[in-house]
C-alpha cells in the first residue's frame, strides 16, 4: 500500500527534536492505521473509529513498542530512547505516566522512518500493531 512520495524525506531527520517526530509520527501512525481498516472492507464511520481507537491509543502503542524492542536497529533504539525521555508540556488523560512515555517514543519513531523515507520498516512496524492489538483483543 504506497502512502509516501519523495518529498517526504528529510536529509537528516533525527536531527529533529523527538516531539516534532512524535508529532508527526501521530498522524502517520493514525493514517497507516485508518488506510489499513478501510483496506479490510469496513465502511462505517462509528466502526471505523472505534476499530481505530484500538490501535492508536498510548497502551496499545506502548505494547507495540515493547514487540518492536528486540527489532530496533541502533539507530531506531536511539530515536525511541530520545522520544520516551522528551518533557511534554501535555499530561496524559487516558494513560499512565510510563505508558504515554512509551507511546511518545514509538510516535518519534514512526515519524523519523517516515521522513526517512523508509516504507519497509514503517509496514513492519504497522503489522506489529496489528498483531498485539489482535492478540490483546483474544485475552
Amino acid at each position: 500500500m504506497p502512502f509516501m512520495k519523495d518529498q517526504s524525506k528529510i536529509e537528516r531527520p533525527g536531527a529533529l527534536p523527538a516531539l516534532v517526530l512524535a508529532y508527526l509520527g501521530d498522524a502517520v501512525y493514525e493514517l497507516l492505521v485508518r488506510a489499513h481498516l478501510v483496506s479490510t472492507g469496513i465502511t462505517r464511520v462509528d466502526r471505523l473509529h472505534a476499530e481505530t481507537v484500538k490501535y492508536v491509543h498510548a497502551a496499545a502503542q506502548a505494547k507495540t513498542l515493547r514487540a518492536l524492542e528486540g527489532s530496533l536497529s541502533e539507530e531506531e533504539s536511539a530515536v525511541v530512547r530520545r522520544g520516551r525521555n522528551a518533557k511534554s508540556p501535555h499530561t496524559p488523560r487516558s494513560a499512565g505516566v510510563i505508558e504515554y512515555r512509551h507511546s511518545t517514543a514509538l510516535e518519534s519513531l514512526v515519524g523519523y522512518l517516515y521522513l526517512k523515507g523508509d516504507a519497509a520498516r514503517l509496514n513492519h512496524i504497522l503489522a506489529a500493531a496489528l498483531e498485539a492489538a489482535e492478540e490483546q483483543e483474544q485475552s
